[in-house]
């Protein structure tokens, strides 16, 4: 009798060590499941984001040659109303984190400016001239300006 308690005793401790052992694999696979499905939703979450970002990058682009007729307009048509719309446009821009980039009389930089002329000027590689406003999203480049690049010596430039 004691023999067979002890066989009997025995088949069940393992069996619970072999239950033990499958509910830690199942533990660890809902683990790793869980772990999976939640990278999934940042990742989804970081996705939408990506794409409402490039669906406003696109937006304001095709704005941008608007808001540019309005400053050559401005120059022309010295109207109040035509500035204030202007101004309302800027501060719209402001609150979408989109700014003018600053490259007028500051040495010229290929990553935010593109040189379409070279002029005669006082100091070499200096922007003299904004032919077309560039402007940032945050800290990402929108549109590159268009700029004349001063060089004190013309006969040094290639044609």
């Amino acid at each position: 009798m004691d023999k067979k308690k002890k066989n009997i005793q025995e088949k069940q401790n393992s069996e619970t060590e072999r239950l033990k052992k499958e509910i830690d694999e199942y533990k660890k696979k809902y683990l790793r499941a869980l772990a999976d499905y939640q990278n999934l939703e940042k990742r989804i979450e970081y996705q939408k984001q990506e794409i409402k970002k490039a669906g406003e990058k696109q937006l304001i682009l095709k704005l941008l040659p608007f808001l540019d007729n309005l400053d050559k307009a401005e120059i022309f048509i010295k109207d109040p109303g035509l500035k204030q719309i202007k101004d309302n446009f800027y501060q719209i821009l402001r609150s979408e984190m989109i700014e003018e980039l600053d490259v007028l009389n500051k040495e010229f930089n290929p990553t935010t400016a593109e040189a379409v002329d070279i002029v005669f000027g006082k100091k070499d590689d200096l922007v003299v001239a904004v032919v077309r406003k560039g402007y940032k999203f945050g800290d990402k480049i929108l549109r590159v300006a268009q700029v004349k690049v001063g060089k004190t010596q013309i006969s040094d430039v290639k044609t």
